[in-house]
């Protein structure tokens, strides 16, 4: 799904829509590459992660604990944050470097 495509499902003014892009061991936990999550308008961060808990189950749980997040391509230091409508939202587990 291209980004513009995503973004003309558009949210009634009660709701933010985000585009969530998984990498690694968030994309093998889902299943998926990316995915439209829609939450109450004004949800914070925190408050997406919990519905991508709650939607994904313990097995992105595991995950979403060691994972940052990018909130259109800027490190979220506080999930306190509300994610903007149209927002991107990077899952980003702890890769190994060397």
């Amino acid at each position: 799904m291209t980004t513009s495509a995503w973004r003309t499902e558009a949210a009634t003014p009660h709701e933010t829509t985000a585009l969530v892009r998984y990498f690694a061991s968030a994309r093998a936990a889902t299943g998926v590459d990316s995915e439209v999550l829609t939450v109450p308008a004004g949800a914070s961060v925190a408050e997406a992660v919990a519905a991508l808990r709650a939607r994904h189950g313990a097995g992105l749980a595991t995950v979403l604990d060691a994972a940052s997040f990018l909130l259109d391509g800027i490190a979220v230091r506080d999930t306190a944050i509300a994610v903007p409508d149209g927002a991107e939202l990077d899952v980003l587990p702890p890769f190994a470097g060397g």
